[in-house]
């Protein structure tokens, strides 16, 4: 137990710093109100640049990113040449496995992500290539072997088609491990000051209702190398922990939530149990013990909601009953012939049906 718990304690402040460069496009048919090809690079994870079938110059999404394309005009004419490239050829693409899969007509999607990753202490260095068909996995690269994987039938013919091309996976084996890792390089030593910044969260506790689990939920973070769990007389649990992924914030921060079901847990015990949220490059671990006053929650209890205010609510939408009533009265009086019967109207009546004669 205690050379488990040391090794833990390792991979917590050992981990290593991998930087990553993706690609993501994605050809749309069948969608509205959308740009058909639509393209995304992200560095470490943080979009850094956009490109659309409805423009066609690329956009960059971060400060660095505008930075170097002001410096280097021709990198913007690499990706531009680039975007508008793709766009043909994933238009023919998705209309062939349209062909192939006996599709007609609704909505498909057709996409590619291809990209790398770098160690900066060791200089390893990966790289992935996969193409997809409505979600799911169509063919990929094995950068090892240097032939392509399917799991489709209907792409069969395509991966031995590939396979016999051997230049093209040494084309695309030397784009994701020399190409895009060069790339990569270039973009953390010139965004530096933004991608290899340190973001400390905020970290908060949150339960959606007293029979809930407590959600340890921590937002505001960069990089995105962190890990979050529970503990429990200073051990890390396992047993009903939920954990969750590491989501992206719309400013290119990271959030993440780990639950703990307290359900069998007395509330004498409570004062067991704290958080932990781990920042990879960070010494100090935020520890947020766990304390039913601090617990974050909309629900209200019947019990504590004012006798007083649901009273004052009653009272007043029966006073609005009584006005919707009355005046619905008095336009049906004036508009549908809600009138006193008279001998004027009964003589108005018969003139006008002797007149109708």
């Amino acid at each position: 137990m205690k050379t488990l718990i040391l090794l833990s304690l390792l991979c917590h402040f050992v981990s290593p710093v991998r930087h990553s460069l993706e690609f993501k496009l994605s050809y749309s048919h069948g969608i509205r109100d959308i740009p058909e090809f639509v393209a995304v690079a992200l560095v470490d994870k943080v979009q850094m640049g956009y490109c659309d079938s409805n423009g066609q110059v690329p956009q960059a999404t971060t400060d660095w990113m505008d930075k170097l394309i002001q410096k280097k005009p021709q990198h913007l004419a690499w990706y531009t040449t680039i975007c508008l490239g793709n766009q043909h050829t994933f238009k023919a693409t998705i209309e062939n496995l349209m062909q192939r899969f006996n599709h007609t007509q609704g909505i498909h999607i057709f996409q590619r992500m291809n990209g790398c990753e770098w160690d900066d202490k060791t200089d390893e260095v990966n790289g992935n290539l996969h193409f997809g068909y409505d979600g799911e996995d169509l063919i990929s690269l094995d950068l090892e072997t240097e032939t392509w994987v399917t799991p489709k039938q209907q792409a069969v013919f395509t991966k031995h088609e590939w396979d016999r091309d051997r230049y093209n996976s040494i084309f695309w084996k030397n784009s994701l491990t020399h190409k895009c890792i060069e790339i990569l390089k270039g973009y953390v030593d010139f965004g530096k000051s933004s991608l290899q910044r340190t973001d400390l969260p905020s970290v908060s506790l949150l339960q959606k209702s007293p029979s809930s689990p407590v959600s340890c939920h921590a937002t505001g973070f960069y990089p995105d190398r962190a890990m979050m769990f529970w503990r429990k007389d200073g051990e890390e649990i396992h047993e009903d922990v939920d954990h969750g992924e590491i989501l992206p914030n719309h400013d290119g921060s990271f959030q993440m939530s780990v639950d703990l079901d307290l359900s069998s847990v007395p509330p004498e015990d409570w004062r067991r149990y704290d958080c932990v949220f781990h920042l990879s490059g960070v010494k100090d671990d935020i520890i947020t013990k766990l304390d039913k006053a601090v617990i974050r929650t909309n629900w209200v209890s019947p019990s504590q909601f004012p006798a007083g205010a649901v009273i004052g609510v009653v009272v007043g939408l029966l006073l609005l009953l009584t006005l919707c009533i009355t005046g619905l009265c008095i336009w049906r009086r004036n508009h549908h012939g809600f009138k006193p019967a008279n001998t004027s109207d009964s003589s108005l009546s018969s003139d006008n049906t002797s007149a109708s004669k």
